[in-house]
Parts: structure tokens; sequence; C-alpha cells
């Protein structure tokens, strides 16, 4: 199956939030049709609205594609049973609502429905994103490669062995990009605890952890590696590093305790 395939028999968006748009807007800058896309959004942005050519809320194909579900977790309920008439069919379901099994969905529109679960993050909104996928045993391989031919156009996608790596991917990627702004506020404040004026550290942290994650990327050294580059032995570096490698109560000892929170808070919610 390939996007080819998608012009032919369609797509379907449901919910057409700041993912659902990024995703869209992928799609159509990649030559997708806008005839060959019907989203359905109770509540469609101005943006949605001035996109020529779109089914917006009307009747649906018969056999499309794909459905892209993007609608919250909490509408989930509302929003399957109008799927029912596309499932045990060759219509692949889509994913990206955090915290609902593939299992939910089999439930919801039969248990051979091929569905592929993805779990993209908020970098996504400006093509920066990184998504993990997983299919069920109904998602052939071509649908697969279709659904990460989809998620491409919103960043990084890779693939998981077991749904159950999910809890992990969600704490680590999912919630990360928090746990990053959380580290520029944190800098900020410890920069204006040493003297600068608020802005001032605030545009130092925020430049600073964005050129670092940008060479992280892009360098061919791991970043404990690039970490080392910077430290000079007696140095200024070498002075925090102490402080944030300390092994009971720095930075590696508290991350591995957020990410198990937040891992263990997904398990419970899929419950």
């Amino acid at each position: 199956m390939s996007m080819e395939d998608v012009a032919a028999r369609g797509l379907v968006l449901l919910g057409c939030g700041k993912m659902g748009s990024a995703m869209l807007a992928g799609w159509l800058e990649s030559g997708l049709p806008p005839g060959a896309v019907w989203v359905i959004d109770p509540n469609p942005s101005d943006w949605l609205k001035s996109r020529p050519g779109l089914h917006l809320n009307e009747g649906l194909p018969a056999r499309p594609a794909v459905v892209v579900v993007a609608v919250k977790p909490q509408m989930m309920g509302e929003a399957l049973p109008g799927l029912a008439a596309l499932g045990n069919g060759e219509t692949l379901v889509l994913s990206i609502a955090a915290g609902t099994p593939i299992a939910a969905f089999e439930a919801a529109l039969g248990a051979r429905t091929p569905v592929v679960r993805a779990m993209p993050n908020t970098p996504a909104a400006i093509g920066r994103g990184i998504t993990a996928i997983i299919g069920n045993a109904h998602a052939s391989a071509a649908q697969i490669d279709l659904a990460e031919t989809l998620l491409k156009a919103v960043g990084q996608v890779v693939r998981l062995s077991d749904e159950a790596q999910m809890d992990a991917v969600t704490a680590l990627s999912g919630s990360g990009p928090a746990y990053v702004f959380l580290l520029i506020e944190a800098m900020a404040a410890a920069g204006v605890a040493e003297g600068l004026a608020p802005d001032l550290a605030m545009a130092l942290a925020k430049a600073t952890v964005a050129g670092a994650g940008a060479l992280a990327e892009a360098a061919d050294e791991e970043p404990a590696q690039l970490r080392r580059n910077v430290t000079s032995p007696g140095g200024t570096t070498a002075a925090a590093l102490g402080v944030l490698m300390d092994e009971e109560k720095g930075l590696a000892p508290l991350m591995r305790r957020a990410v198990a929170a937040a891992a263990n808070r997904s398990r419970e919610l899929g419950r």
C-alpha cells in the first residue's frame, strides 16, 4: 500500500487539532491531493476551513485506505462508533491517541481490523517530532510502511517490537519535551540567581538547549563524547558536572525516577 493508494481510495482524518493539522499540512505539501482527504472535526480551525478541495465534515468514502485517529483520548468513546463500518476490512486504522491500546480499537471496530498505534511528540508541530509505531497482527507490512510514510511528514519514525514498549516510549519521548522545557526554565532561573536579567537568562538557556540538541543530532560523536569535548579538567564545566553527575543526587538518578513515574502512570492509564 502506498501514497498512490491513499490518493485513489482516500484518507480520513478524525480530529484536526495541532497534531492533526501538522500532519495534514505535511501530507498536502508532499503532494497528496486535497480531494483525497476527508476531515472530521467538530470545531474546525480557520486554517482548515480555508483549505480548498478538502472534504470537511462530509460523508466518508466507502473503503478509504487509512483512517488516522487524532482525537483526544477522552473523546475516543464518542469517535469510534462512527468508524465501525470500516472495521474488519482493508482500511488501516492509524491511531496517534495517547494511552489507547490496540485492543480498544479491535474491540470497537472488529478483531480483524488492521491497526497501527503511534506515539508522536509535540515537536511534530514544527516537523521535528519522533514517533514510535507498532502494528497488530492484521496490519500488513505494506500498511505499516504506509503508516511510517504518513508519520514522516512530522519528523522521524521508529518501530517497536512489542506494544508493551509504548509505556516507556510515552515516558521518554512522549512526555520528554516537558522535561526539556523544565530544564530551560531551571537553567534560566539559575542564571538569574547568578545576576543575569531574566530575559537575557532565558534567551541564553533556550538557545543553549536548542543548539546542543541540534549538535547532538548532527554530530557523529555520541553525547557522552560531546560532553567530554567541552569539559576541561578543573574548569567551569567540570565544576558543574560534579554536581549534575553525582551518583545519588545528580541528574541521572533523578531522570530515572521521573521516567519510571511516567511509565508507571502510562501503564495504569492503559488498563
